[in-house]
Parts: structure tokens; C-alpha cells; sequence
């Protein structure tokens, strides 16, 4: 999309390779209810796609894909990030088969059928190792006057008070914190947000803004602001800017 680029850097991200539409949603919503933003490819030449737009901090990979096999997946991504944490997902129990995986650059493997607590916690475990959710909890509390959101627990306080948001409403007041006193367009919070562009995609940003000032801003002194041809921002109280 059109417009200065927002960094995509609030949430962990997790490549999810699956060919079963039923198993990636699942794995999704596995990934999401974690705290981190998962980001689905069907087959290998779309994972390597998505992969290098959204640089991921982990990726589960299915080892059989409809068009590159998985090992060939994993030594690509390999030989672009060689330590990106990867843990691989199969039907086949083999003893060669994970062996041939590990050996290739997977850091950890999981056999179909499989737990979806169990995916987590080796992912967790596996982004532990690479240093990154220690960095993530440690850069996940954004304070701004008196509005402080948590990233880790997905959690935002107004002065003190637990203040209620749906997930998209929480993606929104995230990404505005990330860029406080910036102008945000309606291009570029639709592109982060919701990752996509569609028709009416501005009326909904209208319509999420005007809900998380609702409850962000009703009683309070304003600190969304709408800036009039150009787009939204959040500002501490006070600031004349």
C-alpha cells in the first residue's frame, strides 16, 4: 500500500506452513491466543513469499507440501535466516524422517496428531532459546501519560483503570502507541491491522476509532486525535502538538 511503512515489530511473528486449511486455522488461532500474530502459506513457494515480507521470528512447517517438499522449505529459510527457530510438523513417526529434519536445520519436531498446547509450549520454548521472548516481555509495556497497554497480557489501564477491548481494538491502540505523536493514514492502519485492503476498509478504521475512544478517552481528557486529511494519532494530554 501507498505511504510511509509502519514498523510491523509489536508482536512476535509465526510462519505457519500447512496444507490443511483445518489445521492452519486451528494452529492460527493457537498462535493468536499466545499473543503473537501467525501469518498461514498453504505450500513452500508462498511460505518463502510471506517469509520474506513479514520476516518471522518462528515458523512451524509442515515436512509434506504440495509443491516443495518441506526439508527444501527449511534449508531455504535456513540459508536466509540460519537461526530462525523452526519446528517441524509430520505424519510420519520414522526415526529418518526427524533425523533428516533436524539435520537440515529444524530445531525441534512435533508428529501428527499433536497437542495444540504442545505446539505453544515448544514454540515458546524455542523462542526462549533465541533470546527473543525474553525481549518481547521486557519491550511489551508501552506507557503514554496515563495509558499504559502490556503487550504480554494484552492488557491497557487509563489512569490506573482496566479498560476492556476487543482484539482488533487492542491491535489499533497498540499500533498508535508504537508511533505516538505520528500521523497514522487509514492506509496504513488497515494494511497493519488488518493485513489487507478492501472496499469500505476506511470506514471501518472510522468505526474502530471511534469505539476505542469510547472507552479510551470518554470522561478523560482526549488523547486520539483525528487530524483532519491525514489520518489519526495518540498524544499524551497536554500536548498542544
Amino acid at each position: 500500500m501507498s505511504g510511509t511503512s509502519v514498523s510491523r515489530g509489536d508482536r512476535v511473528r509465526v510462519l505457519i506452513v500447512d496444507d490443511e486449511p483445518a489445521l492452519t486455522e486451528l494452529l492460527s488461532v493457537a498462535v493468536t491466543e499466545a499473543g503473537w500474530r501467525p501469518y498461514p502459506a498453504a505450500d513452500g513457494h508462498s511460505a518463502l513469499r510471506i517469509a520474506r515480507g513479514c520476516a518471522p521470528h518462528a515458523v512451524v512447517l509442515d515436512g509434506m507440501l504440495p509443491d516443495l517438499d518441506g526439508i527444501q522449505v527449511l534449508r531455504r529459510l535456513r540459508y536466509e535466516n540460519p537461526k530462525l527457530p523452526v519446528l517441524m510438523l509430520t505424519a510420519r513417526d520414522a526415526l529418518e524422517h526427524r533425523i533428516d529434519g533436524l539435520d537440515n536445520g529444524a530445531d525441534d519436531y512435533v508428529t501428527k496428531p499433536f497437542s495444540l498446547e504442545e505446539v505453544v509450549l515448544r514454540l515458546r520454548a524455542l523462542l526462549r532459546r533465541a533470546g527473543t521472548e525474553k525481549r518481547r516481555a521486557e519491550e511489551s509495556v508501552h506507557v503514554l501519560g496515563d495509558l499504559v497497554l502490556t503487550e504480554e497480557t494484552r492488557e491497557v489501564h487509563r489512569a490506573g483503570t482496566p479498560v476492556q477491548l476487543t482484539a482488533k481494538e487492542f491491535d489499533l491502540l497498540s499500533l498508535l502507541l508504537h508511533h505516538p505523536r505520528q500521523v497514522l493514514s487509514k492506509a496504513q492502519i488497515l494494511d497493519h491491522v488488518w493485513s489487507s485492503s478492501f472496499d469500505g476498509g476506511g470506514n471501518l478504521v472510522e468505526v474502530y476509532i471511534s469505539s476505542l475512544r469510547r472507552k479510551i478517552d470518554r470522561g478523560r481528557a482526549p488523547m486520539i486525535h483525528t487530524v483532519r486529511g491525514m489520518g489519526y494519532a495518540i498524544r499524551p494530554t497536554g500536548d498542544g502538538r
